[in-house]
């Protein structure tokens, strides 16, 4: 099975906290320079150096690949970064289409997929009840739910 490089790769810092995702070419570079290791979930989330998870890929029949001149290589799925050790700051704005995006256009009360135009925001606990507009008390849910 063959992949393509703009595969997305999860980035956990050294602590193994997720911090990003990058694509395999990316993370290529990153494991190749020594910067970052392969994190293979299938062997007990062993790590990998380049050199390791080439030879490692010679095995591996099911896998997305990727096929240079003289080798195949599978495409990792999880990095680890050696040395950074940081929580990237990303404070996600709350908008509408953001809450959408995060519930996923689905209703989170029947579970429906709609369109946009077919959706609202509701507050789970009512701002008449002292319900605040934050992440944890915003929800995606369709028209006749929230009637």
């Amino acid at each position: 099975m063959t992949a393509n490089l703009d595969t997305t790769v999860l980035v956990l810092n050294r602590l193994w906290q997720a911090v990003n995702v990058c694509s395999a070419r990316r993370a290529f570079s990153l494991v190749f320079a020594g910067h970052a290791q392969i994190v293979d979930a299938g062997s007990g989330y062993q790590t990998f150096d380049f050199h390791q998870w080439r030879d490692l890929s010679h095995e591996a029949q099911d896998h997305e690949c990727v096929h240079t001149i003289h080798f195949r290589i599978r495409i990792p799925q999880i990095i680890v970064l050696m040395m950074f050790d940081r929580l990237p700051k990303k404070d996600v704005k709350l908008t509408r289409q953001n809450v959408f995006l995060r519930d996923d256009f689905m209703c989170q009360y029947c579970g429906g997929k709609f369109d946009r135009k077919d959706l609202n925001i509701d507050h789970v606990v009512p701002r008449s009840h002292g319900g605040k507009t934050t992440w944890e008390n915003v929800v995606c849910s369709c028209v006749p739910c929230n009637t």
